[in-house]
């Protein structure tokens, strides 16, 4: 299932927690599911809500002796593939986790050239300053920065990944800003834009009168009853 670059806009209109109230609407599931972790942290926070469908891989680059055999040129071929606007989604399997770097300036702005809006991975990145010159407005999802690419190696492409507490599957649809990352399932996403709205109103109805001169809690009681 694929939509409208219009309703794209539209869902990347939102913060990704005011998408994910939305989602909790439908009950489609479980409110502590759907979600990444706080380990997944946003790079750019001024960029706004990135939102796209997944291609997913999964990478080694801390394996000592190489080069190996890398699946770089089929991960290229699947984003070039995939459904736009997408976003590349690399699970680290890296021997040592905390050195692994999966792409830096040239790789993200390839990606970029390729239809991706976004990387996400629960490895290393670098070259930040770069990337915001040569792929602009192109989000970056990772635990934070490391100074060497190691031994890059893409090591498989497609299928279910588990990436900080999130399960990605390839074609996902993916929504995140400063505040993380989470999945839109796609059979609800057409009514997660109509239900932000009402999410949007709705709490800004709620801060409008919690700071209004005239609060007081038995008002909020007898006006918000549980």
């Amino acid at each position: 299932m694929s939509f409208t670059r219009e309703q794209i806009d539209l869902l990347a209109k939102y913060d990704s927690p005011t998408i994910s109230n939305a989602i909790e609407a439908f009950r489609v599931r479980d409110p502590t599911d759907g979600y990444a972790s706080r380990d997944l942290r946003c790079q750019f926070p001024d960029l706004g809500a990135m939102v796209g469908y997944a291609v997913t891989c999964t990478a080694d680059s801390t394996t000592p002796g190489g080069p190996y055999p890398d699946g770089q040129m089929l991960l290229f071929q699947a984003l070039a593939a995939a459904p736009k606007p997408a976003i590349v989604v690399i699970k680290d399997i890296s021997s040592n986790h905390r050195k692994s770097c999966h792409a830096g300036d040239m790789m993200m702005t390839l990606f970029h050239r390729l239809g991706a809006v976004g990387l996400v991975t629960d490895g290393g990145v670098r070259d930040l300053t770069g990337v915001r010159h040569l792929a602009p407005g192109f989000q970056v999802f990772s635990p934070g920065t490391v100074v060497s690419h190691g031994n890059p190696t893409i090591v498989e492409v497609g299928g279910m990944v588990d990436l900080c507490c999130l399960k990605i599957q390839p074609g996902d649809l993916l929504h995140g800003d400063e505040n993380g990352l989470l999945t839109i399932p796609l059979e609800i996403a057409l009514q997660v834009i109509d239900q932000s709205e009402y999410v949007w109103q709705s709490e800004s109805e709620f801060i409008s009168y919690i700071t209004d001169s005239n609060f007081s809690l038995d008002e909020m009681a007898r006006r918000f009853p549980e």
